[in-house]
């Protein structure tokens, strides 16, 4: 498909929800940001559109929390589990060796935990120890 096209598409879309603009914005931030680790150029325009009328991924941190949230783990000081694999949303992290940490409360992130791998910030699914974010 032609870029031109998806991103008119998704102009017309975000339009009518500009009344919900944060939503919007981090929906867009997070689809735009998944879309091209996925499928390059095509997948951000792609990812931005839904995730702006889907208003952002439900229970993960966003845009405007991340700096803060970051400088939460900086001053925490935990050690940083050495993988061999890609850091990135979808790996699995093995059952045993890496340390899961409660986000507190004020991010409004309840069904994640959070930890650090090769020295980045992920939120993980702690029933699958699947990552869900990664902070950046």
């Amino acid at each position: 498909m032609n870029i031109k096209i998806l991103s008119a598409a998704a102009l017309f879309l975000v339009l009518p929800i500009a009344a919900h603009a944060q939503g919007v914005v981090r929906g867009a931030d997070e689809g735009i940001h998944e879309g091209d680790r996925a499928a390059g150029p095509v997948g951000a325009v792609v990812g931005g559109v839904v995730g702006a009328v889907g208003g952002g991924v439900a229970g993960l941190l966003g845009v405007d929390q991340r700096p803060r949230f970051r400088t939460y783990v900086v001053h925490e000081h935990h050690d940083s589990y050495a993988y061999d694999h890609a850091v990135a949303v979808g790996a699995i992290l093995p059952d045993s060796g890496v340390t899961y940490y409660e986000v507190p409360s004020d991010y409004g992130v309840q069904d994640y935990r959070y930890t650090v791998v090769n020295n980045e910030t992920v939120l993980v699914d702690p029933r699958t120890h699947r990552i869900v974010q990664v902070i950046e």
